[in-house]
């Protein structure tokens, strides 16, 4: 039994300001059980999941978890006893040992025991825990993967093996914070499965963070909705869900029109290969062929490791194929998107890149970031840097090259700097910022359509709401203008609320500025609700090209996400109430 009583944890940010994380939050959860806490981004759930690992410090209140009791005045031993009784497994961890599947487990089981993991004489432990490893392997689905290569295990199976990982230390309690919310559904699923196998083959009681109501209408027994720092529910799933999702927007149920324009990119006889030094051929692009015409709103969809960022990336010229070609029409003439030059470079200016690593500078004005996207993006941007160039030498290849850099994710280009022996300074000696007083005029039209009060303009980003910050960096991406957005994967970790208002905010932009869009998502509402076609991809070919509802359902199918099987049905049974 788990029992929390009168919780408080206040956090105080650098400029001294408290942010009140859990008040006075009292909660039980009984042995075995899977409790589900809900909410939106900020509300204090993975707060509370911090504290109850043992690593968080808290003001008030006490924890007790079978026969270790920990209160705010414990000294460090009472909350060491906490962290043996439970464990923990994060979203984006893949700490793993370069060693087969069976020695991580192995190894840890080791470590549990005798305090340190990292033995290099492996044969008697290898004797004394491979039996305990293999059952520990076959519940959360690997046993058949037992003799493979950690790091050239699917996204799904490495976080499967961290769960494993974290059941060898034997805990009563495991704590998930977001498992599998930027996984594809076949990956989510497969996820969801082991831990329902963990839970009933194991007994372990299991605490699910997340704010996705699939997945806890698939897992959890009990449900508890966060708002705040506070507790201001509980219940079952369905009854939960439903209060959380009362104040979502509406979504604008007209998609932009579909009498698009004329063709803008061209994708033909596309080929890629990747090889892994251990594993061999891991992903192949084969004879890539599709058009984008001006005004779609097109989502590449498919299993993780099915070529879709890699085509983004080509897309965008931001990689290159071995075979085929990109072409982008600019004006009344085609370009090649993979052939450096001073028209690469128009073209590039007119696009738009939000990569999953995409976020605001935490510190920073929102009118400076714009108008360091302007001194990148803007209109003059191309001849002003090509005669900044000529002072310094540098070639119209080498500044497309350069240019090149801008859309990179920041510690990419930062990386491919360093190869070449550059420093980013040169960035921002070629495309400085955009002058501060001309920062309205261009924000005003694309504010407006996201519904953003032009004051945000002054605020730095940590004083936005979640809300704010989103469309804020929407805006960032936008101010420019540009034709043709892509997107990869940068809203996979938002709440349902927040992702509608992207969504809705994503359709004005579209009819608003005729903005061509390309993304890639798992998120199958999102996909839904905007795109106005999607390409289905598998094993690096397309196998689907039409209707966004209809590749979906297919999708979903050869996924086997039974955890999506009757989602739409019962969202309409919602909105119908």
């Amino acid at each position: 039994m788990i029992k929390i009583k009168n919780l408080s944890k206040t956090f105080t940010m650098e400029d001294g300001l408290k942010i009140k994380a859990l008040d006075n939050v009292n909660l039980e959860v009984a042995d075995g059980e899977i409790l589900g806490i809900i909410g939106r981004s900020g509300s204090g759930k993975s707060s509370l999941l911090r504290v109850l690992r043992g690593v968080e410090p808290f003001e008030e209140g006490e924890i007790e978890i079978g026969d270790v009791k920990v209160g705010s005045d414990s000294s460090s031993y009472y909350f060491r006893k906490l962290r043996e009784v439970t464990a923990i497994h994060l979203q984006r961890s893949f700490g793993l040992w370069s060693e087969t599947t069976l020695n991580n487990v192995i190894r840890k089981l080791y470590g549990s025991k005798y305090g340190d993991e990292a033995l290099t004489d492996f044969d008697f432990a290898y004797d004394e825990f491979k039996d305990e490893a293999m059952e520990i392997l076959r519940v959360v689905g690997l046993d058949h993967k037992a003799d493979h290569f950690a790091p050239v295990l699917s996204g799904g199976e490495k976080q499967r093996l961290i769960m494993a990982r974290q059941l060898a230390k034997k805990p009563k309690v495991l704590l998930l914070d977001e498992p599998a919310t930027m996984s594809c559904p076949k990956t989510k699923q497969e996820i969801l499965n082991s831990i329902k196998k963990i839970n009933e083959d194991l007994g372990v009681t299991v605490i699910l963070v997340s704010h996705l109501p699939e997945v806890h209408r698939y897992l959890s027994q009990r449900l508890v909705l966060m708002e705040n720092g506070h507790i201001v529910s509980e219940g079952t799933p369905d009854d939960i869900i439903k209060r959380f999702l009362k104040d979502m927007e509406p979504k604008i149920t007209e998609k932009s029109s579909e009498k698009f324009g004329d063709t803008l990119i061209k994708a033909k006889d596309l080929k890629r290969k990747f090889y892994l030094l251990k594993g061999g051929n891991v992903l192949e692009l084969k004879d890539v062929n599709f058009d984008i015409k001006e005004g779609e709103i097109v989502s590449l969809i498919g299993p993780s490791g099915a070529g879709k960022t890699v085509l983004l990336r080509i897309v965008g010229g931001l990689d290159q194929p071995d075979e085929g070609e990109v072409s982008f029409k600019l004006e009344d003439q085609w370009v090649d998107m993979h052939q450096p030059g001073i028209n690469r470079m128009k073209v590039r200016r007119q696009m738009g890149f939000m990569h999953q690593e995409f976020a605001l500078v935490h510190h920073a004005r929102v009118r400076d970031q714009i108008a360091a996207r302007l001194g990148v993006k803007g209109i003059k941007v191309v001849d002003k840097a090509k005669k900044k160039a000529e002072e310094l030498g540098i070639s119209d290849l080498a500044l497309d090259v350069l240019y090149n850099l801008t859309d990179l994710p920041e510690n990419e280009a930062k990386d491919r700097l360093e190869q070449i022996g550059l420093s980013p300074d040169i960035l921002e000696t070629l495309f400085p910022s955009f002058p501060d007083n001309k920062i309205k005029e261009y924000a005003e039209p694309v504010f407006k359509a996201l519904n953003l009060p032009m004051d945000i303009l002054n605020r730095r980003s940590y004083e936005l709401s979640g809300g704010q910050k989103v469309r804020a960096t929407l805006a960032l991406v936008l101010t420019s203008n540009p034709k043709v957005l892509i997107l990869d994967e940068p809203f996979g970790d938002l709440d349902p609320i927040t992702l509608r208002m992207v969504s809705n905010s994503l359709k004005h932009i579209n009819q608003e500025f005729n903005t061509t869009i390309l993304m890639v998502s798992h998120h199958i509402d999102f996909i839904e609700e905007l795109a106005t076609r999607a390409i289905r991809m598998d094993d690096g070919k397309i196998i689907g090209d039409g209707n966004p509802e209809e590749e979906c359902d297919e999708f979903i199918k050869s996924c086997g996400a039974d955890y999506l099987k009757d989602n739409k049905d019962w969202k309409k049974k919602i909105a119908e109430k």
